[in-house]
């Protein structure tokens, strides 16, 4: 197979020798080195040989001198066929543009396709995209990375709880998830507010029934808060209870913090390297420079190329380098019981309603060993404690 492709590559014919003296020429080929293969007699005056194109002038030389004539008959491989296309390079040129139109077409956006999303926040999303450069007619390759897109669009919209982005060739799909904001639906049916968790009454507000507890009181889950029956048994009312109850409701988090630990920051400084990447193979373009960032880490974006629908084994890399540093950070006692505070502060609030309140907070246990501050706090937090508990007659 290598010889094949030697031979194809290099260029060889097949040609006939007349001449009285026809052995003599073969016995000068092979005096001078010249490869002759596949000799075969055809008359007392004729032969038959392939011989490679690169030998030609040198057999001229020998014919000469052993009063042989050279005819070809066959003219096989590369070097024929390139002289044979620069004949008709107006169609090969024609060819070629052609193929390059398609593949530089195939890498463009032609759709982007936006599902899930009203028509106000479709508009918003697409304006968005047209900022970051995702519109018609933008090539792939210099596009943000897809989790760049869906974080950035996400981020920039507090109407979207999830983003999701795909590509299929030269068309861009999101499937956009809205939050849904519960409307407040008037109750038709009979009901009582009672507490969902233990709480002390901050304040009540009862707009329609009979409040059934005060503020200060203490409560546990189930216990009515505003009732949905009023009146006597005689003159007894059953409605849907109406109001809002604020209670005291108490937290326990608990939290450890290390008084030495090792920082990563960014620094701000990067360097952007271009590859095209041939199989294992990346052949740099762009960004030749050397970084001097004693430490840093990296982030590669890789884009195929396609050829209409098909993926080709080519692709446009993109190494983005951050240079870091690690710093260390020493806390005092009191730095780390504010860090501490702070961080549970952060993870209670993510798991609080969003009007919930902390009216307080104390430090109930802390203990230090181990280059570690561990800490129980107590957190007391105002927030709405009432639910519905439907009035079923004949209880």
């Amino acid at each position: 197979m290598k010889n094949q492709m030697f031979y194809f590559i290099s260029g060889y014919v097949r040609a006939e020798v007349k001449g009285k003296h026809t052995e003599l020429f073969l016995d000068r080929c092979v005096q001078n080195n010249i490869p002759i293969w596949f000799v075969k007699r055809i008359d007392d005056e004729t032969i038959s040989c392939y011989f490679f194109l690169k030998d030609i002038s040198q057999i001229r030389v020998l014919l000469r001198r052993t009063g042989c004539r050279l005819s070809f008959k066959q003219k096989i491989g590369l070097p024929f066929f390139l002289k044979k296309m620069y004949s008709r390079k107006g169609f090969i040129l024609g060819l070629v543009c052609t193929l390059f139109m398609i593949f530089f077409l195939s890498n463009m956006i032609w759709s982007i396709h936006i599902h899930g999303a009203s028509p106000e926040v479709e508009h918003e999303v697409k304006q968005k995209l047209h900022q970051i450069g995702v519109k018609k007619g933008a090539f792939i390759f210099s596009l943000p990375s897809e989790q760049e897109i869906q974080q950035t669009v996400t981020e920039s919209n507090d109407n979207l709880t999830w983003i999701g982005v795909k590509r299929l060739g030269t068309r861009y799909s999101f499937e956009v998830v809205e939050k849904k904001i519960p409307e407040e639906k008037e109750a038709l049916n009979p009901r009582h507010l009672v507490a969902r968790k233990k709480a002390v009454i901050y304040k009540i507000f009862a707009e329609q029934g009979q409040a059934m507890v005060e503020d200060r009181d203490f409560v546990k889950k189930g216990d009515i808060l505003i009732s949905g029956i009023v009146g006597s048994d005689e003159q007894e009312k059953v409605m849907p209870a109406k109001g809002s109850v604020l209670g005291e409701v108490w937290y326990l988090s608990e939290v450890t913090v290390p008084l030495k630990s090792t920082i990563i920051t960014n620094t701000g400084d990067t360097l952007n390297k271009y590859y095209i990447k041939l199989g294992k193979i990346s052949i740099p373009i762009w960004g030749f420079e050397k970084d001097s960032f004693s430490k840093k880490e990296m982030i590669t974006d890789m884009k195929p190329f396609y050829f209409l629908k098909w993926q080709l084994p080519i692709s446009f890399q993109k190494d983005k380098i951050f240079e870091i540093e690690h710093s260390e950070r020493v806390l005092s006692e009191k730095q780390a019981k504010e860090l501490a505070f702070e961080l549970t502060e952060k993870d209670l609030m993510r798991q609080l309603p969003r009007d919930a309140e902390i009216k307080g907070k104390k430090i109930l246990h802390e203990k230090i060993g181990n280059g570690k501050v561990n800490v129980k706090i107590h957190y007391q937090v105002i927030e709405e404690i009432a639910t519905e508990q439907p009035i079923i007659r004949g209880d």
